[in-house]
């Protein structure tokens, strides 16, 4: 599907809890959602035709969507037999799993939507390295001039839509200077995140990383801190100012679509492509692939 426009491929999507034909699923253009950012999504991966912690993923789409005021019409035991169904539908076993859920179309076109139905898709399909060759030599990473804004402002912890604007701007930016991905401060001036993926440093042994208090505390950022303590790494989860970076030795991006890529520079800031980075990177496969 490499190059494919995402509307115009064969296959099919779960949609509201039937299967369609994958050039079918639409949405009118008055959807509030396309408005309004009034919606919420997981992006899970499927490795050996196990989806890896989906029912937590379900769980926290289920959170998100209460976050942001959006009813849920099912269960996170349903909705994890729709991305089941969806990707058996799709005859892939390693594969991305999108499972979304948005205020549709309905009486509603204001700010307030509370009378318009929730909707819910899953949709499936093959995707690769998410960074390309970075695995091997390392991503490059510009510094974005957006922040995370303040958990006053935005509900942090949710995976919504519209989160991710300054996330897209940021990645541009990025892309444009000729580097894979952005990495963002939050309001105060902490090291945050990249635009789609949580991220670690390494000084001396220790691993440290940002205490996720005004964003996603990603399901893979959860699951590598565990295979670390696991080798009796110890990891430190904290504030980090942007002027630390030059101490640090090693980086890596984590995310369901990045898993675990290295990271050789940010900014003016570089890094090595160590044997942490290496091994936590060959722990991760062999869990999300069931040898763990």
């Amino acid at each position: 599907m490499a190059g494919e426009a995402y509307d115009d491929r064969d296959g099919v999507i779960w949609l509201d809890g039937a299967m369609v034909p994958w050039r079918e699923a639409k949405v009118h253009v008055l959807t509030h959602a396309l408005h309004y950012a009034s919606s919420v999504f997981e992006g899970e991966r499927a490795y050996g035709g196990k989806i890896f912690k989906g029912h937590e993923h379900s769980l926290r789409l289920l959170g998100s969507a209460a976050a942001m005021d959006i009813p849920s019409p099912y269960t996170a035991e349903q909705i994890d037999a729709a991305k089941e169904a969806a990707l058996k539908a799709s005859g892939l076993a390693d594969a991305y799993v999108r499972a979304f859920m948005w205020r549709g179309s309905g009486p509603d076109m204001g700010v307030s939507a509370a009378r318009n139905p929730t909707r819910m898709a899953v949709a499936v399909w093959g995707w690769g390295a998410y960074y390309g060759d970075a695995k091997m030599k390392g991503a490059k990473l510009d510094i974005s001039k957006w922040k995370r804004p303040s958990p006053e402002t935005i509900p942090c912890h949710a995976k919504a839509a519209g989160l991710y604007m300054i996330c897209t701007m940021s990645k541009h930016a990025a892309e444009a200077k000729g580097c894979s991905d952005a990495l963002m401060m939050d309001y105060r001036g902490y090291v945050a995140e990249a635009t789609g993926a949580n991220v670690f440093f390494v000084k001396q042994g220790v691993v440290h990383t940002p205490l996720p208090d005004c964003f996603l505390n990603g399901l893979t950022r959860q699951a590598v801190i565990e295979l670390l303590k696991a080798r009796g790494v110890e990891v430190v989860e904290r504030h980090i100012m942007p002027e630390e970076m030059e101490s640090f030795e090693q980086c890596w991006l984590t995310g369901t679509a990045a898993e675990v890529t290295p990271v050789g520079q940010i900014g003016d800031y570089t890094f090595e492509v160590g044997a942490l980075t290496r091994t936590i990177a060959e722990d991760y496969e062999k869990l999300v692939r069931g040898n763990r």
